[in-house]
């Protein structure tokens, strides 16, 4: 059976905050499930880094784990803080630029 959740240890409690190292310049990804219909990925901003406006084919949730991010839905900004939530609609223009170091998954 393949699996779904990879790249980490299954049965073992994981820190999110802890995975995925910040880079400076860089936005770093690492992808924890995947499938043909799922796709869990955490991503590490550095100060300045943003991912650019883009339009999913599906709803994702944005979840911050540390620090504080700037996601812009349809053009409306809202401010994302650690342990904060938001779902980004399918097929809406999204851009996510971090307004502090910030891990988001």
């Amino acid at each position: 059976m393949k699996k779904l959740i990879k790249n980490i240890e299954h049965g073992v409690v994981l820190p999110l905050s802890d995975e995925g190292a910040y880079q400076a310049g860089q936005v770093v990804s690492k992808t924890l499930a995947q499938n043909s219909r799922h796709s869990l990925t955490l991503f590490a901003f550095e100060k300045g880094e943003e991912i650019r406006s883009h339009a999913s084919e599906e709803d994702a949730l944005v979840l911050a784990l540390d620090g504080v991010g700037k996601i812009t839905i349809d053009g409306k900004e809202h401010l994302l803080h650690k342990s904060e939530a938001i779902v980004m609609p399918a097929k809406i223009p999204t851009q996510y630029m971090q307004s502090n170091v910030s891990k988001c998954s």
